[in-house]
């Protein structure tokens, strides 16, 4: 895991959730796990990994994702295994 991946993956499970993580980042921690990710209609975002498939917003006009989707996407990641 390159470094930028790894500094995204410690932002996302810093308590409490930081507000300043940025989609993009996020997106490529979930490529560089294995992901697959598709576009869906408007700015929803299909990812699919360890065998999972969901759906995320990619937040607009703003690039920073929201706290309630860290703690999505941290959970998630921590059920299957995965932490800083």
């Amino acid at each position: 895991m390159k470094r930028k991946h790894a500094k995204t993956l410690n932002a996302i499970f810093i308590h409490p959730a930081s507000a300043n993580i940025q989609w993009q980042d996020i997106e490529a921690l979930l490529v560089a796990l294995g992901a697959e990710i598709s576009e869906r209609e408007g700015s929803r975002v299909g990812v699919e990994l360890f065998g999972d498939a969901r759906v995320f917003h990619r937040p607009h006009p703003s690039p920073d994702t929201d706290k309630g989707a860290i703690a999505n996407i941290r959970k998630w990641l921590e059920s299957n295994g995965v932490k800083p």
